[in-house]
């Protein structure tokens, strides 16, 4: 197994073609923002938070425990596609990515997208969500919501899928490893 440091380069980092794109998936509280950095981090590669291209009336919605739609996703996902366009030299963004139509509209935007689906089960998502600051706009009412609308990416096309209860650092290792082994070529 890969010992791997945010900070430190990895083997996967010195092979690393121009152009990957990574997203980290899952629910509410899967941890896909913190592996995401880890991983952006060890691949010297930009970091996108999915969460800052909701628009303002998405995270009015979510703020006050109303789930997104299809439709209040559109737009976002469309931004997101756009945003990891923008690195040419790569990226990893963190991004519910919860229903097949939703990753297949990313894979419209973005050739060879590859995906790091965190699955965890609902109780710790709530107690997770639960444990976030009083500032974060998505409250733990909506998780259900989000188990709900979630479509296992078991099967598709340049996935992994990890335990998302693991430690930041293994979830990384695994990642990094995945990358490495499949040498994932750039978009």
């Amino acid at each position: 197994m890969i010992q791997v440091h945010p900070s430190a380069p990895s083997a996967a980092s010195e092979h690393r073609p121009q152009g990957l794109r990574i997203i980290v998936m899952g629910v509410a509280g899967c941890g896909k923002s913190t592996l995401a950095r880890h991983v952006a981090d060890a691949l010297k590669l930009a970091f996108i938070e999915g969460d800052q291209f909701h628009s303002q009336e998405n995270i009015r919605k979510m703020s006050q425990g109303t789930a997104l739609d299809d439709v209040d996703r559109e737009g976002w996902l469309d931004r997101l596609g756009l945003e990891l366009l923008s690195y040419p030299g790569g990226a990893v963004l963190a991004c519910s990515a919860l229903k097949r139509a939703y990753r297949a509209r990313l894979r419209q935007a973005v050739a060879q997208l590859n995906f790091v689906h965190l699955s965890i089960t609902q109780e710790l998502a709530n107690a997770r969500v639960q444990a976030r600051s009083a500032g974060h706009p998505f409250p733990s009412s909506l998780v259900a919501s989000q188990f709900a609308t979630l479509e296992d990416p078991l099967g598709e096309e340049r996935v992994l899928q990890l335990d998302g209860a693991l430690e930041p650092s293994v979830l990384c290792a695994r990642a990094l490893q995945w990358i490495d082994e499949l040498n994932l070529q750039p978009a």
